[in-house]
């Protein structure tokens, strides 16, 4: 595999070691990506998993710049990610967080509609033929014109799926999209990034679902203490993990 998507070096997020108003001297300092570098290629499905607070999500959205990184490079398709490029980089690489963020006041519909129209990617009737594809996708074509309100959580996180594939993007950054779903919807969530996995397109995936690492992923990466400490094909990571922070962290989640 060499068609290298993202490329990352030295990459670096601090909290914190600022001037802030009524307090003396600076605020403390939280360095939580202390240097990764990774490549990440084409068709990848990379979980990368590790303890709370251990940057993962943080890394996650310093790709898309959600957050703005405190150093380092990040190369999306050769280019690099900055403040110049982040519209275009958007387009291509669509996210879906742990608490779905659909539009309250929008139909299901017009949430899959409204980024590809208002970027001016698709037409209006274009937008609406492929986000009838996408419900019928994920199974939710009978909720077209209802308000998220009425859905489940898995329903709902579903739908965000699906308003990020509208997008038709070449990456797709899941954080933790099953951790604020009831017990009995993690399942059909996880289903649905099964069939995308298959599909080809690049995920990136923040999770602490176990089975669906091993099963899915072609690449897992552990992280702690803001370090990449290994990366793996899922079948070497847990069977024979060599970092003995990775040991202590399977033995509580296996």
């Amino acid at each position: 595999m060499t068609d290298k998507i993202l490329e990352v070096r030295g990459l670096f997020k601090t909290y914190g070691g600022e001037k802030k108003r009524g307090l003396k001297g600076l605020t403390p300092k939280l360095d939580v990506l202390k240097g990764i570098d990774i490549d990440i290629y084409r068709g990848d499905v990379v979980c990368l998993i590790g303890p709370s607070g251990c940057g993962k999500s943080t890394f996650l959205r310093c790709l898309n710049r959600l957050e703005v990184p405190t150093g380092g490079t990040i190369k999306f398709e050769g280019e690099v990610v900055d403040e110049a490029h982040i519209d275009k980089l958007r387009q291509k690489m669509g996210m879906v967080f742990q608490h779905f963020n659909l539009f309250p006041h929008m139909t299901v519909k017009e949430n899959l509609c409204m980024a590809p129209v208002l970027l001016g990617l698709k037409s209006r009737p274009e937008a609406e033929k492929r986000a009838d594809e996408l419900l019928e996708r994920v199974g939710l074509s009978d909720k077209a014109n209802v308000y998220p309100a009425s859905l489940s959580g898995g329903q709902q996180q579903r739908i965000a799926i699906a308003r990020a594939l509208a997008m038709d993007p070449d990456v797709i950054l899941f954080d933790e999209p099953t951790s604020a779903l009831d017990p009995e919807m993690v399942g059909e969530v996880l289903e649905l990034m099964r069939e995308l996995a298959h599909t080809g397109i690049t995920m990136l995936v923040v999770t602490h679902e176990m089975g669906f690492a091993r099963e899915v992923s072609n690449r897992v990466i552990f992280i702690d203490e803001g370090q990449i400490q290994e990366d793996e094909p899922p079948q070497e990571l847990f069977a024979h993990p060599k970092n003995p922070r990775l040991q202590a962290f399977l033995s509580k989640m296996l």
